[in-house]
């Protein structure tokens, strides 16, 4: 029987009980999910290739803008004043009010972080609520009239020191001249009673006014206070731009910090003491008094005999040996109160105290220098990977955009030149046609 080679073979649809052919190759087979694997994996490699041989290539480029990026951080770190800074460490006593944890539940709650000295008791200002209190700004205020000298032998109040001795980076000075130059115009249009006003200033940290509330924030970037948890250690840090005055102020700083703290301490004690002083006093008093009066009688009435006299001589006696016997009780509660204030008072011993540092702190020239360095590199290396190729592309692209509107145009030309061909062979038939009638 004859095939008809003529004929299309139409699709036959296997039935899912015939047995399929398993030489065809499965996508699905571990071996072939691995070799696609490793295939991937050899073209991440080849396109990571492909990334340093461009990087490479450029490296001239790469070069030329780290050398600029070092350039760039010579003139940040060379423009940033230098820094100094003082620390101190102190160690307050423990009060003996406390009740701390005993045994290994201390040992644990101070691996842990946490202060097992207690902050129970009567004593409200614990050493974690110092750095609080140096940030406040009745302390900060309390700052602004002392007095400071620099490493020049000059001494200025901190005031004059960070509104007149203090200078920041060129840039700042740039940015400031704006504001500078409304204020100074503000201040020709202002009165003399406002310039008197201003003269008469007495700051109150209830209303600040704009410049005080400057000095303060630029205090509270200055000053600095922590504490350790596990020790109760007090760190006290301050930074200017001269070594002297960094030393003095946080020396100055300890000084208030502990009166401060004194001061809250021993503020019923003293009361105490000022009250038995003044029963003291009145006692003191009195019993002059009582011992001038039986003087007097006793002067008066030397020869009398009489019953009467004895009984008067008796009581007034009697009277000034009460108020002896009032006037040494109130002068035991005098020493008594004084031994309590004593007592109360904190004692804080200086671990490392305050010395004039010899190195600024601020700026680190090396780190800026080195991370200006390595943006100018990441930059560079990102405008190579990313940024050239977008650029090729949207001039290729621009290219082809004009390349087809200049056809389109030539295009355009051809028609134009064609029509106007047609339109005067058109008038050229039509005149044949009128001379040939004629």
């Amino acid at each position: 029987m004859g095939i008809d080679k003529n004929r299309e073979t139409q699709p036959v649809a296997l039935d899912d009980n015939e047995p399929r052919n398993h030489d065809a190759p499965d996508n699905s087979s571990p071996d072939n999910s691995a070799s696609n694997g490793a295939g991937s994996q050899e073209e991440k490699e080849i396109d990571l290739l492909e990334l340093v041989y461009r990087l490479w290539d450029q490296r001239k480029t790469l070069l030329i803008w780290v050398m600029w990026g070092v350039l760039a951080g010579l003139i940040i770190a060379f423009s940033i004043p230098k820094e100094y800074s003082t620390s101190v460490k102190l160690a307050p006593e423990s009060q003996s009010s406390r009740t701390p944890i005993s045994g290994g539940l201390g040992a644990l709650a101070s691996m842990a972080g946490i202060s097992a000295g207690g902050n129970t008791g009567s004593d409200a200002v614990y050493p974690t609520l110092y750095p609080d209190i140096v940030e406040s700004v009745p302390f900060a205020i309390s700052l602004f009239d002392v007095p400071v000298t620099n490493k020049e032998g000059k001494t200025f109040t901190v005031r004059e020191y960070l509104e007149e001795e203090t200078r920041g980076p060129w840039w700042g000075v740039i940015m400031s001249v704006p504001g500078k130059t409304i204020g100074f115009v503000m201040g020709i249009f202002r009165g003399k009673k406002d310039k008197e006003k201003d003269e008469n200033h007495v700051t109150n940290s209830f209303k600040l006014t704009p410049e005080e509330n400057g000095l303060v924030m630029e205090l509270r970037k200055r000053i600095s206070a922590s504490i350790d948890q596990k020790t109760n250690v007090i760190t006290i840090e301050t930074t200017m731009q001269d070594p002297m005055v960094s030393a003095v102020l946080v020396d100055t700083v300890v000084d208030r910090l502990r009166e401060y703290v004194t001061n809250y301490r021993t503020n019923k004690a003293r009361q105490d003491l000022e009250y038995a002083q003044k029963l003291n006093d009145e006692a003191q008093q009195e019993y002059y008094k009582a011992q001038q009066r039986l003087a007097d009688y006793i002067d008066r009435n030397q020869n009398l005999a009489t019953r009467s006299a004895q009984v008067t001589q008796e009581r007034l006696e009697n009277e000034s040996s009460l108020a002896f016997n009032l006037y040494n009780e109130t002068a035991l509660q005098v020493q008594s109160a004084k031994s309590r204030v004593q007592e109360t008072t904190p004692v804080y011993t200086e671990i490392t105290p305050a010395t004039v540092p010899i190195r600024p702190t601020s700026p680190r020239k090396g780190l800026i220098i080195g991370g200006c360095a390595f943006l100018a590199l990441v930059a560079c290396a990102a405008w190579i990977l990313f940024g050239t190729p977008l650029v090729e592309e949207y001039k290729k692209k621009a290219h082809e955009l004009k390349a087809g509107r200049s056809d389109d145009n030539i295009e355009e030309d051809g028609e134009s030149k064609g029509w106007k061909l047609w339109k005067r062979s058109k008038k050229g038939e039509k005149k044949d046609s009128d001379y040939q009638d004629s």
